[in-house]
């Protein structure tokens, strides 16, 4: 059958039919086929959308204000993507993205839930987040893992704001009906840091003398040693094409959670870079520098801070606005998730 044929519509259907279907909850597929099994390429919801750190940040900063912590819990701003409709708090079919405003003192206190998370700092210092008692410093640039299950809190010991991207598989966790939290005790900090352990790459240490074997055996990845990572590749005269390194666990050398994939990507002064049209939803966030991002008829000036979102099956085009300074970018994508599901495509 072709995919142009035109199939029957539900006005078409006698009256008295469609509530007798009703009656008994039964709905007909043919004229909603099309709809869930569009034909050649799928769909999506999501929509090419820029959030801009100046427009947030008053804005967060306000909330710091109006609500202290211990009404909010977590102080979130949810970067929502009008294609998915503003109440649904989705950045794409699968990724959440928020803002979270933490002030010197305050402590978001310990809980655990079944998504998994993220954190990429975006400003200041003095804050941490303890992870299954494992204390994460938190600096610009860095990413800490709260993975599915694990006990976590956010602290600040020091004197000025601290902001964070959220990012979380939390849309399909909820979709699948089996997202919840537990509210917990403020956790006992145990000696040992995973990024100290597992630092250099391709060695990680000898079993006998090591802990404990974790299913996360490094939670905090120091921005220091990742963008050390993309300048020694950019130098490398071999690497011609993206300079692009992934955040994977040690041990397994597989992506560090299950369902978000998460990299760092550095283009060098002046570069365009072409992305190929890949199924999963893409987001970018601007560590350092400045760039253009185009996706089809759109086009993105970003700056420092400033996040992205692209839905799948599309062209990405990236091009460093500086002659003269690299461009240092966040990336998080459904990529795992796909592969899982059987589904991920690239085009090239």
């Amino acid at each position: 059958m072709k995919d142009d044929v035109e199939l029957g519509r539900l006005e078409d259907l006698p009256k008295d039919y469609v509530e007798d279907l009703t009656h008994v909850n039964l709905v007909p597929l043919w004229p909603s086929l099309r709809g869930v099994l569009p034909p050649t390429r799928p769909r999506p919801l999501t929509q090419a959308t820029a959030w801009n750190y100046k427009d947030i940040r008053p804005l967060l900063m306000k909330a710091g204000e109006v609500t202290p912590i211990e009404k909010a819990e977590r102080r979130v701003l949810v970067l929502a993507n009008p294609g998915h409709g503003l109440q649904k708090m989705q950045a794409s079919s699968a990724i959440y993205l928020g803002m979270q405003l933490l002030l010197p003192g305050e402590l978001a206190p310990p809980h655990r839930h079944t998504p998994n998370a993220v954190r990429m700092v975006v400003e200041g210092e003095g804050a941490y987040t303890t992870v299954q008692g494992e204390k994460c410093l938190m600096a610009r640039g860095d990413l800490i893992l709260t993975p599915t299950g694990l006990w976590h809190e956010h602290g600040h010991d020091g004197d000025k704001p601290v902001v964070w991207l959220d990012v979380l598989d939390l849309p399909l966790v909820y979709y699948t009906e089996t997202s919840y939290h537990i509210n917990g005790d403020e956790q006992k900090v145990a000696p040992g840091h995973g990024e100290q352990q597992y630092r250099a790459a391709g060695v990680v240490p000898t079993p006998m003398f090591a802990r404990a074997d974790k299913a996360y055996p490094m939670l905090r990845f120091p921005w220091v040693d990742v963008k050390a990572s993309l300048i020694s590749l950019a130098n490398d005269p071999s690497n011609v094409e993206a300079v692009q390194v992934t955040y994977t666990n040690p041990l397994t050398g597989q992506d560090v959670e299950n369902i978000l994939g998460f990299y760092a990507l550095m283009l060098r002064p002046g570069q365009k870079l072409r992305l190929p049209a890949r199924s999963p939803a893409c987001v970018f966030h601007v560590i350092e520098g400045a760039m253009k991002l185009e996706f089809e008829d759109k086009t993105f000036p970003l700056t420092e801070a400033d996040t992205c979102c692209v839905p799948g099956y599309g062209e990405v085009f990236l091009s460093n606005q500086s002659a003269k300074e690299p461009t240092f970018i966040f990336m998080t994508d459904e990529s795992p998730l796909h592969r899982k599901l059987g589904v991920y495509e690239n085009w090239g």
